[in-house]
């Protein structure tokens, strides 16, 4: 991974899926969030995701620094898609995990060791925060809401594309797109300011 102050390698064009699940019961966990990758299948249908796992109560900030982890860890300088990633996140040390994938030539199991320094997470949420503020409050609300149905995983899957770069109209469609899927599943709340 990258150091501080280094030319960070921009995201892919057609930006990121992400499922955000809240694991309950976990508030003690040393471990702020995990991020794993789970690569798109071989018929290419689905993109690729990313899952981020949130080990405490979720928090704009907390969720910030959980999705800062996901993008930081397509910006590697060995970005593949077939990669599989695994990376703990804590608030007091950054990202450390790894990466694996099969060499198209050989089939060998590669691998490669991920460390995304406090940092760079701390920079890419505030800039997540700043530019993607109100969606990231309104999935920590949603995962927050009291009256999931019990049994229920709290989840809530966003696609967000090109990350820190979107616009407006972009950012307009993911609320729109999680407005949809909350009244679809019957997750409709009130938020302050809306």
């Amino acid at each position: 991974m990258q150091v501080a102050g280094e030319e960070r390698a921009p995201l892919k064009e057609g930006g990121m899926d992400v499922l955000v699940m809240l694991e309950d019961g976990s508030d003690h966990s040393p471990v702020l969030a995990h991020v794993n990758s789970v690569p798109s299948p071989l018929d290419a249908s689905r993109p690729s995701r990313d899952v981020v796992t949130l080990y405490s109560a979720p928090s704009p900030e907390s969720l910030a620094l959980a999705l800062a982890a996901a993008v930081e860890s397509h910006r590697s300088g060995d970005d593949r898609s077939d990669a599989i990633r695994h990376l703990g996140v804590w608030a007091e040390r950054g990202a450390i995990g790894d990466a694996a994938w099969r060499d198209g030539a050989t089939g060998q199991l590669m691998t490669q060791d991920l460390d995304i320094p406090l940092e760079i997470l701390h920079a890419t949420a505030g800039r997540l925060l700043s530019e993607c503020g109100q969606l990231i409050r309104r999935l920590a609300a949603g995962l927050s809401m009291p009256d999931w149905p019990e049994g229920a995983r709290r989840a809530i899957t966003v696609s967000l594309g090109p990350v820190l770069e979107m616009t407006a109209g972009a950012r307009a469609r993911i609320e729109n797109m999680l407005d949809t899927v909350r009244e679809a599943d019957g997750l409709t709340f009130e938020y302050e300011g809306d």
